[in-house]
């Protein structure tokens, strides 16, 4: 593949949609008690900027889940890589992840963590793919809709590459 790209989301505007979701979840979560879920590897840029636009005493915690290998394409088979080790039934949850596209990763960590019996639960994901979307599901936040891509940046990962880059972009063809 070679390395010409096409920026589709520019820093400037993830910066402004990151800044948009932090105050109104600020709003929805300003009486409750708020725990942040990132899920990694994806999400880890996303969450760091996003919490620090939330204007809450908040706790972050991490899981890492696994559907895509080195894959362009979701195997449906979601895996728990790395679990919390928090008790959560005392937290209004956050689920933030980069992209919610087939949406199987988002639905197997909704019911799996309710099962832990959190005070509420919801997701946040910076990128809604519906398009790809094989299960019913919504994000209960999301900063953009896009088209059925295969993007990276901004956390987003090309085989093991390309997460530090600012913008969101696509690969073009010569």
């Amino acid at each position: 593949m070679n390395e010409k790209r096409k920026v589709v989301i520019s820093k400037e505007e993830i910066a402004e949609k990151v800044k948009e979701l932090g105050e109104v979840i600020t709003n929805d979560y300003k009486d409750k008690n708020l725990l942040v879920i990132s899920l990694l590897k994806g999400s880890f840029v996303f969450t760091s900027d996003l919490v620090r636009k939330i204007n809450l005493k908040l706790r972050v915690e991490f899981m890492t889940t696994s559907s895509y290998g080195n894959d362009e394409y979701s195997s449906g088979k979601v895996k728990v890589i790395n679990d919390l080790h928090a008790d959560i039934k005392d937290y209004d949850v956050l689920i933030v992840d980069d992209i919610v596209d087939s949406g199987n990763t988002m639905k197997f960590i909704l019911d799996y963590l309710k099962e832990k019996n959190p005070k509420s639960i919801k997701s946040c994901v910076l990128l809604d793919k519906p398009e790809r979307r094989e299960v019913e599901i919504e994000a209960d936040y999301y900063g953009f809709k896009i088209p059925d891509l295969f993007i990276a940046g901004y956390g987003l990962n090309y085989g093991n590459h390309y997460r530090n880059i600012e913008d969101i972009f696509v690969f073009e063809e010569d």
